[in-house]
């Protein structure tokens, strides 16, 4: 199935990293049993246009904290066409963002889906900058499009 997923956002500090940090604790809280298989799916994330090396947003990071979600210590790292060759699946956080990856890596075409994909949701919009509730609105679809993904995918 799948054993490497790549969450990507614009400038990988904020939804993407949330995304992946969501995606690694709701993994682990997951019973053995539920799961088709006896190894995790290793998650991560990466930027579009991401200067490596950057820190989680700190709003993010404490949102997800109170979450009792570990965000660890995260660095940006820009989306290139290695990482995207080695997903198994790649999820984007805006329908834009799936072309832009398509065109990094042409051959990615069939494994790049937006979060909200399964709900035809909206894109998760970018709260970075923003105030702490547009980041709460971002982090909730985050949480709800995860859990959506793990159940078909774990």
């Amino acid at each position: 199935m799948f054993a490497n997923v790549l969450i990507v956002c614009h400038a990988n500090v904020c939804r993407s990293p949330a995304a992946e940090m969501l995606f690694k604790a709701r993994q682990a809280a997951q019973a053995p049993s539920a799961q088709t298989s006896s190894v995790p799916i290793a998650f991560h994330s990466a930027g579009i246009r991401a200067m490596n090396g950057h820190g989680m947003d700190p709003v993010m990071r404490r949102l997800l904290a109170e979450r009792g979600v570990a965000s660890g210590s995260h660095h940006s790292r820009r989306l290139d066409r290695q990482l995207v060759r080695s997903a198994d699946l790649v999820l984007v956080s805006e329908r834009a963002q799936v072309s832009e990856v398509e065109a990094l890596d042409p051959a990615s075409r069939g494994k790049v889906f937006p979060l909200g994909k399964w709900d035809d949701l909206p894109d998760v919009a970018d709260p970075q900058g923003g105030e702490e509730s547009a980041y709460r609105e971002s982090l909730v679809l985050i949480e709800h499009l995860v859990m959506g993904w793990l159940k078909k995918i774990c």
